[in-house]
């Protein structure tokens, strides 16, 4: 059957926002894929007959499931039964044109089932969100009650209640955390926890402070402000876990968050780099297609004016040198000018269609990427520049705040007639505070903008925010201590400003410091990163003539970059769970330097990076091939400290398919091509081949980190690898379903310890870390 005639299953994947919900419907979009796919080949016979009655089964399984929700669930009942009965009958179509010859009817019948089966899934995950909300609204009226209150006893049994509901919310919003897709979701969800965990302890302190002293304007001033980011934090919440949901477009004007749209907008700010990197598409992107009509002039002129505003942040900046200013504004101008000879060009292509002009769009497209690359290294330089002196900052920031801590002690002990000299101290140390503050946020702010993932974007925007609003809440409690000095309750709440103090410039120079590191462009010291040498590392008896892919060559294994790319940040993200391990583990160094040959090998791929021609790229493959051999040996020494087991098993079945494609690697590097299109077309599959390998080496860590999680290993103790437990709310179990047949007899593989079959669809997710 054609491929056009499958179902589209990305958009079936599109609307799904956790991974539970995504390990459910992928072994159902495989099976149909593969039935859909061989239907033709296949028609009527018993082999498919099974896996139709297999599927069949499933579904009446998991629709069981679903039904049982509904009838916990009034508030979604309705629409879960109607989803349940279209599951159901879906699956009997399945089964029904699986022992027919209508291949027409296999592809509806596939569509209506997967329909189904993402609708029921995603009224499931309603409930999860319910419940989560739900908590949080608990958490709420328990914030209400607080700021209430009149008198210590009040105040005592309402801050137990609001501890309760905080545990919950606490479980609840890490489990969602850990299933959550979206790398920026999750980032908004351990930020406001962050908060929440963090303002706790304020809230009490400050709230006692104020029962104690009702009219001191400044105690209630440190209680409003806990109260107001507590409740932005829980805001936050709610805005991530309705993101997505069926029908929230049409119900966010009734929800409290949405109203606010400047801070949604605030949690949504784009950066520099990202504008820089944007604007340098959309140029490839006309110069691909020799042109650009209106809607794409307008676009860049749109990404243009948000670039030159987002640059404000560095050329504003009181701290910014002059030359680092100068720079970024010549260069500022430098591309609007490129981009002007680009859209002027495009305009002349347009209307007379003027072949001569062909050049000066290469011409201006080269010019704008050019300077787009040069302004990125200027920003970049900048806040480099800025964020050296952040740790110097942060001690002094911090030593400020400990003299603050100790205007109370002094105003208890001195003379009255010397109170206006501490009131005037006070007033010089709060505004070396202030200065300080303001040159960390703006740190904060330019470390934002060229920051490489959206987990560190988020890190530095909430750490800009909550420098922000905490750090002059030290001087307003230390102002409550200097009028009150000889209360404990007053003590107490600066103790705890300080050290939320000393908590934020920690977050903040750990940003630093992690930005600083990925930032740095200095020469790859590790010998599995660089290129081998001519005559040292190579196998190939003759070397291949160096050639340089043009731009349409590029675009036709851009993809299959892409691809290599997704699985090279898969590498790092599993290498990053073996804390404390890079410098005790073979493994973890090893698969480093896989994940960065794969990055470079991407970049080879967009016409960027260390890799220039064909050659370098068939030498990398080459290195990598021999560095995955290498992993091999190490790995299978590993497994022999694993006890028999079903990690272990799951871990000789991925390491033994590494063998296999190492070689295929280097029979594919070394098989000689002449002339051009072949030379690319070696290209071509010297790249899928390593995607292959790369996807399988990440099996392999993964299935590492599992095996060191799950037995006591001897390394363990001295690395302290850090436990973790997944979050599955929902399963289906398609796993044991074959098109060849064999399979459909098969029970599910369990994928839990002590889990039975694939059919527990219960919303409540397992339990995850829910200290905040």
């Amino acid at each position: 059957m054609a491929a056009a005639d499958l179902p589209d299953f990305e958009a079936y994947l599109s609307k799904i926002k956790t991974h539970s919900i995504e390990k459910t419907l992928l072994p159902l979009i495989k099976q149909i894929s593969s039935l859909v796919s061989t239907r033709g080949d296949a028609a009527g016979g018993a082999a498919v007959q099974r896996v139709g009655a297999a599927v069949a089964c499933a579904v009446e399984r998991f629709v069981a499931v679903g039904e049982t929700i509904a009838d916990d669930n009034p508030d979604v009942r309705h629409s879960m039964v109607l989803a349940c009965k279209e599951a159901r009958s879906a699956g009997r179509a399945i089964e029904r044109v699986c022992s027919g010859t209508d291949g027409a009817g296999m592809v509806s019948a596939a569509r209506a089932l997967l329909a189904a089966v993402t609708r029921v899934l995603l009224l499931a995950d309603m409930v999860v969100v319910r419940q989560l909300l739900l908590a949080k609204d608990k958490v709420a009226r328990s914030l209400d009650r607080l700021e209430s209150v009149s008198n210590f006893a009040e105040f005592v049994r309402a801050f137990t209640e609001f501890g309760g509901s905080m545990v919950e919310l606490a479980r609840l919003t890490a489990e969602r955390r850990a299933d959550l897709r979206d790398e920026r979701r999750r980032a908004q969800v351990a930020a406001a926890r962050n908060v929440l965990e963090r303002s706790t302890l304020m809230l009490l302190t400050s709230s006692k402070t104020c029962l104690r002293h009702p009219g001191s304007a400044s105690a209630r001033e440190n209680r409003d402000t806990v109260f107001c980011q507590m409740r932005r934090a829980m805001d936050l919440i709610h805005y991530v876990v309705r993101d997505g949901l069926p029908g929230h477009e049409e119900q966010s004007q009734e929800v409290t968050y949405s109203r606010d749209k400047e801070q949604a907008a605030q949690w949504e700010a784009g950066t520099a780099l990202g504008a820089l990197r944007g604007l340098t598409t959309q140029v490839r992107a006309a110069r691909a297609r020799g042109g650009a009509d209106g809607s794409r002039r307008r676009a860049l002129a749109a990404t243009l004016r948000a670039l030159v505003e987002r640059t404000h942040d560095f050329t504003d900046s009181a701290y910014t040198s002059h030359e680092h200013r100068q720079r970024i504004l010549a260069l500022a101008e430098r591309i609007a000018y490129e981009l002007e000879r680009l859209v002027s060009v495009a305009v002349s292509l347009e209307e007379q269609g003027v072949s001569g002009t062909l050049a000066a769009l290469e011409s201006a497209c080269a010019g704008a990427t050019t300077a787009a690359g040069e302004l990125e290294r200027a920003l970049i330089a900048a806040a480099r520049h800025q964020a050296r002196d952040l740790a110097s900052l942060a001690e002094q920031a911090r030593k400020i705040a400990t003299d603050l801590a100790h205007i109370g002690n002094l105003r208890r002990k001195i003379a009255s007639s010397c109170g206006e000299r501490e009131s005037e101290r006070l007033h010089n140390i709060a505004s070396q505070l202030h200065e300080q503050l303001d040159h960390i946020i703006e740190v904060c702010k330019l470390l934002r903008h060229i920051a490489m993932s959206e987990t560190l974007q988020v890190s530095a925007k909430f750490a800009e925010i909550n420098l922000r609003i905490y750090g002059p809440q030290v001087v307003t409690a230390a102002r409550t201590l200097a009028a009150h000095p000889g209360s404990a309750a007053a003590r107490e709440n600066l103790d705890v400003f300080v050290d939320m103090w000393a908590w934020l410039l920690a977050d903040a120079a750990r940003l630093a410091k992690e930005l600083l590191d990925l930032t740095d462009e200095r020469p790859d010291k590790q010998q599995y990163s660089s290129l081998p040498r001519p005559g040292k590392h190579g196998t190939t008896s003759k070397p291949l003539k160096a050639v340089r892919l043009d731009s349409d060559e590029q675009a036709k294994i851009a993809k299959s970059g892409l691809e290599m790319k997704m699985m090279s940040s898969e590498m790092d993200a599993e290498t990053e769970k073996w804390q404390g391990a890079d410098e005790n583990n073979d493994i973890v160094k090893r698969a480093k330097n896989m994940s960065s040959m794969a990055f470079a090998m991407y970049q080879f791929t967009k016409g960027e990076g260390r890799l220039n021609t064909t050659q370098d790229l068939f030498t990398q493959a080459e290195y990598f091939a021999e560095e995955a051999n290498r992993l091999y040996k190490i790995v299978r020494q590993f497994s022999y400290q694993v006890p028999a087991g079903t990690a272990k098993k799951e871990l000789l079945e991925h390491l033994d398919r590494v063998p296999t494609y190492v070689q295929q690697l280097q029979f594919t590097v070394k098989e000689p091509t002449v002339g051009r299109a072949a030379t690319f077309s070696k290209v071509d599959n010297v790249i899928q081949e390593t995607k292959h390998l790369m996807n399988v080496i990440s099996k392999v860590v993964t299935t590492c980190f599992d095996c060191a999680n799950k037995v006591p290993l001897p390394w363990e103790k001295s690395v302290g690898v850090k436990r973790h437990q997944s979050v599955a709310p929902y399963k289906l179990d398609f796993t044991g379903l074959s098109a060849g047949g064999a399979g459909a007899s098969r029970t599910a593989r369990d994928d839990e310890a002590g889990g039975g079959g694939g059919t527990d669809a219960k919303p409540g997710g397992s339990s995850s870390d829910t200290a905040m």
